[in-house]
């Protein structure tokens, strides 16, 4: 047993490949394999292998996964298997999970698989996966001598008359042996006979034609038959042979065997031809006359394929088919038919029968390989399905070309042989499109054109490459101080555009819930992390805090997950909650909106002689409130004299309305009412005690009087200024007669 392996690979040169195996006597097949080098270990694009007909299944073929470069170790991960538009092909041959070999998985018969082809292989793809990969196999079916010659009959009747001259040829039936090659080439032996010997012709299509050859006449008186045997033996090693009895009766005077008009008869028939319809006209002549000249026709050793396909006239010797003519099954009819008159000698001729063909195959397409789901950040150029696309018709009929129906990211580019990839040509968006359906269209180059479609469906699976996006980057909110602890602030929000978990969106205080609290606005709100709505903490106050800004993050539910970040300002609006407060003359006691504050105040002395205008005091307040919370007016609510003096109403200037008379009473007391611009408004009053006197001296009786009737803490506050005003009085005067002494004595 002997073998070899060659590897092709195209213009890279890697050579041709082919492991041829014979049988053993004990039926054993050994396969010898020359690798190549170890340097040139790069998988090839197409494996060719030969392996001999009748080969037991679980027989090697041949080490694929090491022709492919594969190791042992990597064909878990790689996971070879093998591929094919056509369950037939396959269904001869497997590979082995665990060593990687391809081995016959049933009983290979070459005459069952490819008749009387001159060739015969099996062609599949050997796929690989991590990264993927498809490679060409071709298994050459090699003949073995397994069929001995056969004839249809075991006994050949010949009639011969006995005044046939010697040099008179008979053809024979030839055997037949459906083997090919030197296994199916014939020879023939006759056993010896003084009257007869054997002669061979070739026929045009090389097979070989026995004849017999008289040799000597004929006395029927003497010798009425003979009886020979005729051996056919093919040129197997070993050789395998058959035989038929001649028996031939000597007449009296049938001296003419039929002739036919052409020793082969040729021609062409198209496929698909309705049944019944005419193929070819055969015709012998036969010189003798009366029922000795009368032909009739027949099959001559013709195998049931034919017999199934073709009759034969007996009569007119028209061929007609009885059964459908198909190109793909079988191309060519080779057969002989033979012409016998009455007297029972006969004549053979062949006919050799092509058939055209038409394009009556659609391409089938097979899906091989789909990939239902894809990650959407999948690149560009990844294989989502392996679709192997067959015509069995031949020449243009059976060329094909593929494209895809339909918008969308992909593309179908050609592979290996007949096998297609659909790939992606861009990148691919769950977001806008979660699905992807196509039909690919395969269609040959006959005329008319004929096309086949199968639909695909491509889910887009999502993965996390959106982060949430707020609606707004900044939020503004505005909340009125003395608010509801817990009360809603403000609501933010974030779309994902990602799907399922990726696009659940949960809210977050930066450096807050999900880390330290940041430290000035935290302690004010928080945050729900489903529904985004922030709520305040506390209850705020304007004059202490009037914004403040926190920063939400927004984070999905993916892994790993993305966020993004907006900022929220939160504005406190100011209430009229503060009441005006009285800096001078005095503070005065806030009250309730709507009502007023006593306050007693300092006195102030204003000259008889004052003119209107005269500016007696200020009124001095201020409201911790803002805008028009905090807008002051004043106003003058109660006097001693009412038309003695005015109040300005924005200032606080208290100024004499008119000239100070000498009716008008020395102490004067005025009320001063502050008032501010809130809804409610709030306010506040201030009591100031004017003296009408041109000197402090003569204001003294006055402050006496004032001081007898005083009851309340505001008298005893005007003796103890009083008080301080002489002695800085004495002090002064004191200070004024020690300088006059001392300018006297000098």
């Amino acid at each position: 047993t002997e073998g070899q392996v060659h590897r092709r690979r195209g213009a890279v040169g890697m050579g041709s490949g082919q492991v041829v195996q014979h049988r053993a006597a004990a039926g054993h097949v050994a396969v010898l394999a020359l690798l190549l080098p170890l340097c040139c270990r790069a998988a090839p694009e197409r494996l060719r292998y030969a392996i001999p007909e009748e080969t037991g299944s679980g027989s090697v073929v041949g080490p694929l996964a090491r022709d492919l470069g594969l190791r042992p170790a990597d064909l878990p991960t790689r996971q070879l298997r093998l591929l094919s538009g056509s369950r037939r092909q396959l269904k001869y041959f497997a590979v082995s999970a665990d060593t990687g070999h391809l081995y016959v998985s049933e009983r290979l018969d070459r005459e069952e698989m490819c008749g009387d082809s001159a060739s015969c292989s099996v062609t599949f793809e050997a796929m690989v996966q991590n990264p993927l990969n498809v490679f060409k196999v071709d298994v050459d079916i090699q003949d073995i001598n397994d069929n001995s010659p056969v004839f249809s009959e075991p006994t050949l009747e010949l009639e011969i008359g006995e005044l046939i001259l010697p040099g008179a040829r008979f053809p024979l039936e030839m055997a037949q042996d459906p083997d090919v090659g030197s296994n199916s080439q014939l020879s023939y032996q006759l056993t010896e006979n003084p009257f007869f010997r054997l002669d061979v012709k070739e026929t045009p299509n090389g097979k070989k034609q026995p004849e017999l050859v008289l040799e000597a006449a004929l006395d029927r008186e003497k010798q009425s038959s003979f009886q020979m045997v005729l051996t056919a033996q093919d040129g197997g090693s070993p050789a395998r042979s058959g035989t038929v009895q001649i028996r031939i009766n000597v007449t009296d005077a049938n001296d003419n065997a039929p002739v036919f008009s052409k020793g082969t008869y040729e021609t062409r028939v198209r496929e698909n031809v309705p049944t019944g319809s005419l193929v070819l006209q055969v015709r012998a002549t036969d010189a003798d006359a009366g029922s000795n000249g009368r032909v009739s026709y027949s099959f001559s050793n013709v195998p049931d394929a034919v017999r199934a396909v073709f009759s034969i006239d007996s009569d007119s010797g028209d061929i007609h088919n009885v059964g459908i003519l198909d190109f793909e099954e079988r191309k060519e009819y080779t057969f002989g038919v033979a012409a016998r008159d009455g007297g029972g000698l006969t004549g053979h001729s062949q006919v050799h029968i092509e058939i055209t063909d038409e394009n009556d195959n659609a391409p089938q397409i097979t899906t091989l390989l789909v990939t239902d789901t894809i990650p959407e950040d999948s690149p560009p150029g990844t294989m989502v399905a392996l679709v192997n696309v067959h015509d069995a018709d031949s020449g243009e009929n059976g060329k094909v070309w593929c494209e895809l129906e339909g918008e969308s990211p992909l593309s179908i580019v050609a592979s290996s042989g007949s096998s297609y990839k659909v790939v992606t040509v861009s990148a691919l968006d769950s977001e806008r499109a979660s699905e992807h359906n196509v039909t690919v269209v395969a269609s040959d180059r006959g005329s008319p054109s004929l096309s086949s479609r199968a639909a695909l469906s491509l889910s887009v699976s999502d993965v996390n490459d959106n982060a949430p996006v707020f609606e707004e980057a900044a939020y503004s909110a505005y909340v009125s101080e003395n608010n509801a602890a817990g009360a809603a602030v403000l609501r933010v929000r974030a779309r994902d555009a990602d799907a399922g978990a990726n696009g659940r969106v949960s809210y977050w205080l930066v450096g807050g819930s999900a880390g330290e609290a940041a430290a000035a606005a935290a302690p004010y709100v928080s945050v729900e992390a489903r529904s985004g709505t922030l709520y305040a903490q506390r209850s705020f106050d304007y004059e202490q805090c009037r914004e403040f800004a926190v920063e939400v993050r927004a984070q999905d539910g993916g892994s790993p997950s993305r966020s993004s970040t907006a900022t929220v300002r939160v504005f406190v609006l100011d209430l009229n909650d503060n009441a005006p407060h009285v800096l001078w003359p005095t503070a005065a006691t806030p009250g309730s909106p709507g009502s007023s504050s006593v306050v007693s105040g300092p006195f102030e002395v204003v000259p008889r002689s004052a003119e209107a205008g005269y500016l007696v005091s200020k009124v001095v307040a201020v409201d911790a409130d803002s805008g028009r919370n905090a807008w002051l007016s004043y106003e003058l609510v109660q006097a001693t004299e009412p038309a003695l003096f005015r109040v300005a109403l924005h200032s606080g200037e208290v100024r004499t309305a008119r000239a100070v008379s000498e009716r008008d009473a020395a102490r004067q007391r005025l009320v001063v009412a502050v008032k501010d611009h809130g809804q409610p408004a709030l306010s506040a009053t201030a009591t100031l005690h004017v003296v009408l006197a041109e000197s402090l001296q003569e204001a003294l009786p006055a402050l006496s009087e004032r001081a007898a009737g005083a009851e309340s803490p505001s008298d005893l506050q005007f003796y103890l200024v009083l008080a301080l005003a002489l002695l800085c009085a004495l002090f002064v005067l004191s200070v004024a007669l020690a300088v006059a002494a001392r300018l006297r004595r000098a």
